[in-house]
C-alpha cells in the first residue's frame, strides 16, 4: 500500500478556501517579537567570536546583534567563511563593508555585492572587480533593482 496521497481538485480547492491568510513580515514580527538583546547575550557573542571552530565564529558574524567592534575583528578573520558572514550581515556597518570589498577572496567580495545595505560607492568599485563572478553579481543586483523600479505590466 502506498503512503502517497493524491487530493482531488475539489479537495485542494477546499483546503485553499480554509487556509489561513498569510501574514506580512511586519505582522509576523508583531506577533513573535525577538527577545531583548541583553548584556549577557552580548557577552556570549563576544566569547563565541573567539571560538576555535570557524562555524561558531560564522554564527556570530551572521548575527544582527553582534557589536560593531566584534564585526570589525571578524572581518579580519583568517577564515573566508567568517569574513563572508560579516559581508552578508545586513547589520554590518558601511565602513566594514568598504574594507571587505577589497578582500582577497572573491566569495567575500561577492557577498558584499549582494548585501542589501552596501553603499553605492562600493557597488561602483565592485562593478569593476577583477572577478567576473563579482561583476556578474553586481549586474544581477542592478537588474533586480531596475526590475523592481519598473511598474508591472497588466
Amino acid at each position: 500500500m502506498s503512503c502517497i496521497r493524491f487530493n482531488t481538485p475539489a479537495q485542494r480547492q477546499a483546503m485553499r478556501a480554509h487556509s489561513p491568510a498569510l501574514l506580512t513580515a511586519e505582522q509576523a514580527a508583531a506577533l513573535h517579537p525577538s527577545p531583548e538583546v541583553t548584556e549577557s547575550k552580548l557577552r556570549r557573542l563576544r566569547l563565541l567570536a573567539a571560538a576555535e571552530d570557524p562555524k561558531i565564529r560564522e554564527a556570530v558574524a551572521a548575527s544582527r546583534n553582534t557589536p560593531e567592534d566584534v564585526l570589525l575583528a571578524l572581518s579580519q578573520d583568517p577564515d573566508e567563511g567568517v569574513r563572508g558572514c560579516v559581508a552578508k550581515n545586513e547589520a554590518t556597518p558601511c565602513d566594514i563593508l568598504r574594507t571587505l570589498a577589497e578582500d582577497r577572496s572573491e566569495t567575500v567580495r561577492g557577498w558584499v555585492a549582494v548585501n542589501y545595505f552596501v553603499p553605492a560607492d562600493v557597488m561602483e568599485r565592485l562593478a569593476n572587480d577583477r572577478s567576473r563572478t563579482v561583476r556578474g553579481l553586481v549586474a544581477w543586483k542592478a537588474s533586480l533593482a531596475a526590475e523592481a523600479a519598473t511598474p508591472a505590466a497588466v
